[in-house]
């Protein structure tokens, strides 16, 4: 990712529509998970600045890793958890087995070799484990956004599962969030292409605040569905995993 990038994304992650709408999704996604104990040990890879620290410290005894030394920096600053340098497929500083959830949030996309970085997450899991996935949906919704952010590629539901499976992860669940939405999303996409004006940075720009509130409004209404069962369609990509026996 471009480093001014992201210093826009520490300073607006959260207040900004997408990153507080999803926290809260994510939030109920993994309060269905019915994880073990009290303290189960929860992993974020590529945590970036931080953002969701926070929100994942709430379920359990939190550990996150993060390749980028300004990112890295930004999140150990907050004072949630340990942050250890590391990456995807390695060096990971984390022994197999430790984990009861490992969130991996808009994170593979930026991996190019993705399918060894899925198997090396599978060995952290602890039998009967979770891995909490999501990725951007759909390669024809590649823009100036993807290139911006160091992506490799965009996902659909089934081919994250056929990665997933290859790397010896069981898919419990796989679907699309960010749904209500998707059409004007996709619509500002296809317009920027045919124009040539794509707008990678504005999408992490901090929206007016009556703009920012309906947004978040509107994408936080799919909470309960995406909980449940996830949707049919949407911008990202969620799958909920564990280790194949």
């Amino acid at each position: 990712m471009r480093p001014e990038l992201l210093a826009q994304m520490a300073a607006v992650q959260q207040t900004h529509w997408w990153f507080a709408a999803r926290r809260d999704i994510l939030s109920s996604v993994i309060d269905g998970l019915d994880l073990p104990g009290a303290q189960p040990r929860v992993l974020e890879i590529g945590c970036g600045p931080g953002g969701n620290l926070a929100m994942l410290a709430r379920h359990g005894s939190l550990s996150a890793m993060e390749y980028a030394p300004e990112a890295r920096a930004a999140a150990a600053s907050l004072g949630l958890c340990p942050v250890e340098a590391g990456g995807l497929p390695e060096p990971v500083p984390f022994a197999d087995g430790s984990f009861d959830l490992v969130c991996l949030l808009d994170v593979l996309e930026h991996v190019e070799h993705d399918d060894a970085a899925l198997a090396r997450v599978a060995r952290l899991l602890k039998p009967g484990g979770r891995l909490l996935l999501t990725v951007p949906a759909y390669q024809w919704l590649w823009s100036d956004h993807d290139v911006d952010h160091h992506h490799h590629r965009r996902y659909t539901a089934g081919r994250l599962r056929a990665k997933a499976t290859g790397a010896g992860l069981v898919v419990h669940r796989a679907g699309y969030f960010n749904t209500v939405l998707f059409p004007l999303i996709a619509l500002a996409r296809l317009v920027g292409k045919l124009t040539g004006r794509t707008g990678g940075d504005a999408d992490t720009a901090l929206p007016a605040p009556w703009l920012n509130a309906t947004l978040r409004t509107l994408f936080g209404a799919e909470r309960p569905l995406v909980a449940r069962m996830g949707l049919p369609f949407g911008t990202s990509v969620i799958a909920v995993m564990g280790r194949s026996s």
